[in-house]
Parts: C-alpha cells; sequence; structure tokens
C-alpha cells in the first residue's frame, strides 16, 4: 500500500465524476471510514461524520443543496458536525482529512466544500442538533475521465496547482527566518506534506516555525476578513486540521516519534495565532 505522504502528493480535488455505481463492498467500507473516525481530533472534540445518499432526489431537491454547478455526477457525500466548541473546527479538520486520504488510496475522488453549499438545507437532511455546526462536507465517487468547463474554471480560479513556496511557509525562530529544506532533516516529506495540503480557497494559512530547541510549532496566518466571513465556521481552522494530519501522517512514514500538544506557554509571533506544536 501507498505511502501516506505518496497519497497527499497524489490527491486532488475532484469535481466532475463518473457515471459508475459505488458498490456495496465499497459503500460499507466508506460508511465504515464514517464510523471510525467520529470521534474526538487532537484537541478533544468529538467529530460526527454521516454518510448521506441523494440519489433518490430530484433535480429540484439537488439544487436546494446548492452544490449544482460545483459538483457533477456525484450521489454520495460526507458530511462532518461538530459541536460549536473552540478548536472542535481543527478537529474536524484533520479527522475528515484522514477519511478523505484513506478514500484516495481506494482510487474514490473527493471535494473539500466549506462554502459552495447550502448548510441549512443539509442540516434539514441530516437533522442537525441545535448545538451542532455542519462546517464541511465532501462528495466520494469516482472521478470522470474529463473534467467540466466549470470544474477547470474553478481550479484556475483557486489556484488549485498553486502553492507557495517553502520560503512563503516554513520559518526558525520567532524573527521568522526562512527555514531551508536542508535544515529540516527527516522531517523534510512532513513539512512538504503540509505545503501540499488543501485549504479553502487555496489560501494556505499554515505557518511552520522550528525553535532553537528543535521543537516545531503550528501557527495561523488569518485572513479575518475571508475567515470569518461564514460567522461561527472560521474556515481556516479547518484548514490547521488539514496541516496537523499531513504533517503527523507523513512523519509516520518515516518512523519519527512525536505528537501534537498544546504548548502551556504558548509560543508567541507576531502576526499569528498559535495552533500547537509537535514533540
Amino acid at each position: 500500500m501507498d505511502k501516506w505522504f505518496e497519497v497527499i502528493q497524489e490527491r486532488s480535488s475532484v469535481r466532475s465524476y463518473a457515471e459508475k455505481e459505488i458498490g456495496s463492498d465499497l459503500r460499507k467500507m466508506i460508511e465504515k471510514l464514517a464510523g471510525e473516525f467520529s470521534k474526538a481530533g487532537p484537541f478533544g472534540h468529538k467529530v460526527r461524520f454521516i454518510v448521506l445518499d441523494l440519489q433518490n432526489l430530484d433535480a429540484d431537491e439537488l439544487k436546494s443543496l446548492g452544490t449544482y454547478g460545483v459538483i457533477k455526477g456525484a450521489h454520495l457525500f460526507i458530511l462532518g458536525a461538530i459541536s460549536d466548541q473552540s478548536m472542535a473546527l481543527v478537529d474536524l479538520g484533520y479527522n475528515l482529512e484522514k477519511i478523505i486520504l484513506n478514500l484516495t488510496r481506494r482510487g474514490l475522488g473527493t471535494c473539500w466544500l466549506g462554502g459552495t453549499f447550502r448548510r441549512a438545507a443539509f442540516a434539514q437532511t441530516i437533522n442537525l442538533a441545535k448545538h451542532e455546526l455542519l462546517p464541511a462536507i465532501t462528495p466520494v465517487g469516482y472521478p470522470a475521465l474529463e473534467k467540466s468547463a466549470a470544474e477547470r474554471v474553478l481550479r484556475f480560479g483557486a489556484g488549485s496547482n498553486r502553492r507557495k513556496p517553502w520560503s512563503d511557509l516554513f520559518f526558525k525562530g520567532s524573527a521568522l527566518e526562512p527555514l531551508d529544506e536542508k535544515e529540516t532533516g527527516e522531517y523534510r516529506d512532513a513539512f512538504e506534506a503540509v505545503r501540499l495540503g488543501p485549504s479553502a480557497s487555496n489560501k494556505q494559512p499554515w505557518r511552520l516555525v522550528q525553535d532553537n530547541e528543535g521543537l516545531i510549532h503550528l501557527f495561523l496566518k488569518e485572513n479575518k476578513l475571508y475567515n470569518r466571513m461564514l460567522g461561527k465556521i472560521r474556515i481556516q481552522l479547518i484548514d490547521m486540521g488539514i496541516a496537523l494530519c499531513h504533517f503527523e501522517l507523513a512523519a509516520k512514514d518515516r518512523g519519527l516519534p512525536g505528537n501534537w500538544s498544546v504548548q502551556e506557554w504558548k509560543p508567541q509571533v507576531k502576526g499569528l495565532q498559535y495552533i500547537a506544536s509537535w514533540s
């Protein structure tokens, strides 16, 4: 089976799906994954995942969900619900990305949707509780052989194939001196896995800072206007969960010990919001 770093390199957002039925065994596997990761993430908040089949909805009902024109051909979706608590969005990003990478390993396509679906319509479909938020969903299916015109436009507009260089994302010390790839040693792939991660509108808000003691700290470079446009759903915190997931899985590929935790002294870097540290 491919290493996680290879899966991270392979995975891309799929918005056009083939008219190919997902068999019962594969459907059971998807539901099993949703159940396995309906648990607490690194910050201790439980995430609830629901597999929703829209195959029997008519065209008007599908349009009411708001994915029409964005997602083509998919009828199976995984929805992630969380309680309205601080940092629960990070846990959702972490757990859902693990599901997505497991699906990629099995040849299935997915696409993070955070702002391009109608939450109220989906929430009604799954009876979302009053204390819960529905921050993100993903379609699941076999990728179509050709991308639709709408997908090509969306990918170009979002810059989906463009990633920031290392010098914009990874630093050493609080003065934010760029970190050279050679200085990361065995963690080189873990840093690169973060750089390759999907993020809302491809804004890539993660920043990794390696301190003088060798600890690696994850920070958010928040775009406040963008991050807060959905109210309680701070969409860039989901991106932070994806970064945690990618770094951890790539580190495990190399057999490197460590885990994410929040340091009591909370590292401070001007202009950045501290998330967690790898130690």
